[in-house]
């Protein structure tokens, strides 16, 4: 920006999760400081594992924090392994070991959210936080200039809102068309097991994907190998609800995957109690922004996990929307309406996709399931996901590859 540099703006984020400490994590590393708003009294991610692939991994590496990370993950050496559901057999797999890394510059890692959490909020300075502030409600100004309503009283009027506050955003139903969550019909089961009590093939530094008629199984491990991490998707029943924090019994999920391969029923049984929850579904929003106030992660896109991309699609966007404000500090509102035209394609592309994962993933037995098969033998997944992994916000903002 030549001339005068412009006077940083007053920047509110609201969330305390992945995107809103990516968020104040990448503007603090532009030099603009930010709040974070958070109702929670502490920072804390529930919820299990996560996928770190190569487009999240290398904005760690940006951040200064990929030492702290890498003591806390685990690096695959494979990835993307289908095994069919009654017997093992493999359909397919990313060669993690020897490839990812030549083609896309970073690996691939699996981590716990919450250690995922921690090193973001390693690069975000105390004063940046303010926990405990629930917003209830934002506003409008007569001049357009946001207001935010918190449960304890206060307001607060910034220059630019971001709303990284999730699924159920109280930005989101305040700025984009009205677009209700509905629910799936699938729901999700987690559980963590600690190493020595895991079978040895699930230790393995693999993620591996266990498909078979109306269900998928998914596990790998976490926290430096010390768990495993089990999350796997089966038909909703009726007294599912989506809550991180919902339970099931163990019963109920070795029931899901009766007559699967006896390995996997070996391993739901050392998780434990296992959480349970909903899965919400939402179609693309096709704008994310009214003036100075966004949207981001799961608040603009939410999306099913069966791409492994929630989380770095949040530090995507936080990435971008620093970058953004960074090069029109003068102009708030005009950088906002830059970085969703860079987003809204790639996140609306990536929500399809991994809709599309839950019906290839859950087809029954038949020509159908025999075609997809091949179709996995016949390919290979880490040159395939290309467009994922290539990913990087500087490119993007340099406009040498907009919208992959």
């Amino acid at each position: 920006m030549a001339g005068e540099k412009a006077k940083n703006p007053g920047i509110a984020i609201l969330g305390g999760g992945i995107g809103g400490l990516a968020t104040t994590a990448f503007l603090y590393h532009e030099g603009i400081p930010a709040t974070l708003y958070e109702q929670a009294s502490e920072l804390k991610e529930v919820g299990a594992g996560l996928v770190v692939a190569p487009n999240a991994a290398r904005l760690l590496r940006r951040l200064g924090v990929m030492d702290d990370f890498l003591d806390r993950a685990v690096r695959l050496d494979t990835g993307w392994e289908f095994r069919r559901w009654q017997d093992g057999t493999v359909l397919s797999a990313e060669d993690l070991a020897s490839a990812c890394e030549d083609l896309y510059g970073e690996r691939t890692y699996t981590a716990h959210r919450a250690d995922f959490l921690s090193v973001l909020r390693s690069a975000v300075p105390n004063s940046d936080i303010r926990l405990g502030k629930r917003c209830i409600d934002l506003t409008f100004r007569d001049d357009d200039r946001p207001v935010l309503h918190f449960a304890d009283g206060e307001t607060v009027e910034p220059d630019v809102v971001i709303g990284a506050d999730g699924i159920h955003s109280v930005v989101r139903r305040t700025i984009a068309e009205p677009s209700p969550a509905t629910y799936s019909g699938i729901c999700a089961f987690r559980a963590l097991v600690p190493a020595e009590h895991a079978p040895a093939f699930a230790r393995r530094n693999a993620q591996t994907l266990w498909i078979g008629p109306g269900r998928h199984l998914v596990h790998y491990p976490v926290s430096a190998g010390r768990l495993v991490n089990i999350v796997a998707f089966a038909p909703a029943g009726d007294d599912a609800v989506e809550s991180w924090t919902a339970t099931a019994t163990p019963e109920e999920f070795l029931a899901e995957f009766e007559g699967w391969d006896p390995r996997l029923t070996e391993l739901i049984r050392a998780g434990g109690t296992p959480g349970r929850w909903a899965l919400l579904d939402r179609a693309p929003l096709s704008r994310w922004s009214r003036g100075p106030v966004t949207l981001l992660g799961d608040a603009a896109h939410p999306m099913f996990p069966f791409f492994g991309q929630g989380a770095a699609q949040a530090v995507e966007d936080a990435a971008v929307l620093a970058g953004c404000l960074a090069e029109d500090l003068d102009d708030p509102s005009r950088a906002l309406r830059r970085y969703e035209a860079l987003r809204i394609p790639r996140t609306s592309r990536l929500q399809e996709v991994s809709h599309g994962r839950s019906l290839i993933n859950h087809l029954p037995d038949g020509p159908e399931q025999q075609a997809r098969d091949k179709a996995f033998a016949e390919a290979d997944p880490l040159v395939a996901n290309g467009w994922i992994y290539e990913y990087d916000p500087e490119d993007v903002l340099a406009g040498s590859n907009p919208t992959r």
